[in-house]
């Protein structure tokens, strides 16, 4: 079945102005100097915010090698 009318180019592009894509911001760990995520673990050092420090030895985050 066809639709009634055709969609109009305004609505068209007013629906697909919610699709572009972000960029993804990085940080620097103040440790080791390597990017890393926001509010994410720095894999090297096991950094996250000051005062918290992370280890896990089965996936090697903030593990001296």
């Amino acid at each position: 079945m066809l639709p009634a009318q055709r969609q109009s180019h305004g609505r068209t592009r007013r629906r697909r102005s919610h699709d572009a894509l972000t960029t993804i911001v990085t940080g620097v760990c103040p440790v080791t100097g390597t990017p890393k995520l926001h509010h994410r673990v720095a894999k090297d050092s096991g950094y996250v915010r000051p005062g918290l420090r992370i280890t896990v030895k089965k996936l090697g985050i903030g593990v001296d090698r």
